[in-house]
């Protein structure tokens, strides 16, 4: 027996009979041999933190743009958080806890540079739209390892494309998944506006605090433990119905006073000018993307859809350089 059987092995004897069991995976698009060591989600959970795409998320915008302290969230902090909180949950319902942390670190590996302000220019620019769900799956499908993508199991693709508020992942870790997100991006983004001086501790409403806590500790503490608690010995994870009213309500009021705040958001017209811009700027200009995304159109992709693919891809840092490159004038050398 190899270790990695012996692990499967360990796997169908204790975790919960809801438990999605590595041995039990649909598989893979493509078959490949098995690891001798690492079971398949294991695996998936590896290819995603060495993948190139995993690394850029560390100079990708949260919420804040360009903000000026260290201790703001990047998307590769967020990504990080959603993963510890999927893990402490999976690790108590006794559910496949690699299954939950692959998908954790893979669901937004198709954010834009400029956080959700150049997921939206991206959705205007782009014929067919363009939702960093379905970006982050063709990411691991096709655009990782200059077009081979990851081949990552089903389980772990369709928590990645389901991990958003309206969708309805099949497997118990990606529901955990999908609840970890919003409980990480709450709570983070409560304290990042507390720290930017856009909102106050107190500056959130009374019964929100009475019900999930006065701090982000506390309010961390009360989520995953009600989840625990109400999701054991089933297949649906989910909260009870006086906290995930206050949460859902909780979040509407970030929406008012921090996602749409003026001072968070102030940066946000440049940057969709910026990428506005590169887009035009591709568009007529094809021989400057680089030879993989060339080759994607000789194939008979839509250009568009890979100029947002290469511009999606940007980090921050990146998009800002070859604005600058491309648009701002260089001072004439002297000799």
């Amino acid at each position: 027996m190899t270790i990695r059987e012996n692990l499967e092995s360990i796997e169908r004897a204790n975790l919960s009979p809801f438990a999605t069991l590595s041995s039990s995976s649909r598989g893979r698009d493509r078959e490949e041999p098995q690891c001798d060591i690492r079971p398949v989600f294991q695996r998936d959970r590896d290819r995603i933190l060495h993948c190139k795409a995993f690394r850029r998320l560390k100079h990708k915008t949260q919420v804040f743009l360009s903000p000026s302290g260290d201790h703001y969230r990047t998307r590769l902090t967020h990504t990080l958080e959603v993963a510890q909180n999927a893990r402490t949950i999976a690790k108590a319902l006794r559910l496949n806890e690699e299954l939950a942390e692959a998908i954790a670190l893979g669901h937004d590996l198709g954010h834009t540079p400029f956080g959700h302000s150049g997921e939206d220019m991206l959705n205007e620019l782009c014929e067919g739209g363009f939702c960093h769900n379905l970006q982050s799956i063709r990411i691991v499908e096709k655009l990782e390892k200059d077009g081979r993508g990851l081949n990552l199991t089903w389980e772990v693709r369709d928590g990645i494309l389901n991990h958003q508020t309206r969708a309805h992942p099949a497997t118990p870790e990606g529901q955990i998944v999908r609840l970890s997100d919003k409980i990480a991006y709450i709570n983070h983004d409560i304290d990042d506006a507390i720290r930017a001086h856009v909102l106050s501790e107190e500056d959130i409403p009374l019964p929100y605090r009475e019900i999930l806590g006065y701090n982000t500790r506390a309010r961390l503490n009360t989520l995953i433990h009600d989840i625990i608690l109400n999701s054991q010995n089933t297949a649906h994870i989910h909260m009870s119905p006086e906290i995930e009213t206050a949460m859902q309500e909780l979040r509407r009021f970030m929406f008012v006073h921090v996602y749409q705040n003026p001072v968070a958001k102030s940066e946000e017209v440049k940057a969709k000018e910026l990428l506005s811009r590169l887009f035009t700027y591709y568009m007529k200009h094809l021989d400057k993307l680089p030879l993989q995304f060339l080759k994607m159109i000789e194939e008979g992709e839509a250009r568009d859809r890979v100029v947002c693919d290469y511009i999606a891809g940007m980090t921050d840092q990146y998009a800002i350089a070859k604005f600058e490159e491309y648009f701002v004038p260089k001072a004439w050398p002297v000799y």
